[in-house]
């Protein structure tokens, strides 16, 4: 008499065997590799590409020119000077060089923005008279030299900004 239930347990057993075995080999990503016994994967077959009688254009190998910075972008790392300082040799030539590639890049931007160079006429002008004290020596001991001159220019442009919200935000 209990045979029968044994045979049920059974079959229900390799129904559940069945089962997992077809989720397991379901849901195997494609990073596993297939067994020997396995039969091999149906080929998914692609259209041939058609020929065209036209070139196709060479691709552009040069990268896009982002273009001068904006005004507000610029102005903020100028702002960020505001944290640091010669307080070692190291990072002395570091912040030196610092607010001046700082100031070069505000005068870029200014120069680039939309209102025109006009509009930036007195931040410009201190950052030209920067330069040609400064000339092409951008040697840490030329820097030191001019710190004064350096941080005060950045001050300076920082003032004139505050009057100009307008331009920052």
């Amino acid at each position: 008499m209990t045979y029968p239930r044994a045979r049920r347990a059974l079959g229900a057993s390799m129904l559940v065997v069945a089962s997992a075995a077809l989720l397991l080999s379901c849901s195997a990503g494609t990073g596993t590799a297939p067994s020997a016994s396995a039969p091999p994967a149906r080929a998914v077959r692609t259209p041939a590409p058609v020929p065209t009688t036209e070139e196709p254009a060479a691709p552009d190998t040069a990268a896009p020119s982002p273009g001068p910075e904006k005004v507000r972008d610029a102005f903020a790392e100028l702002q960020a000077t505001y944290h640091d300082g010669c307080t070692t040799p190291g990072n002395c030539a570091y912040f030196l060089g610092r607010v001046r590639d700082n100031l070069d890049g505000l005068d870029a931007a200014m120069k680039a923005d939309p209102q025109g160079p006009a509009h930036f006429e007195r931040p410009l002008a201190w950052i030209a008279g920067l330069r040609r004290e400064l000339g092409d020596d951008r040697s840490f001991e030329n820097l030191k030299k001019h710190q004064d001159r350096l941080t005060g220019v950045r001050d300076e442009i920082n003032a004139w900004m505050q009057g100009h919200p307008e331009d920052y935000r």
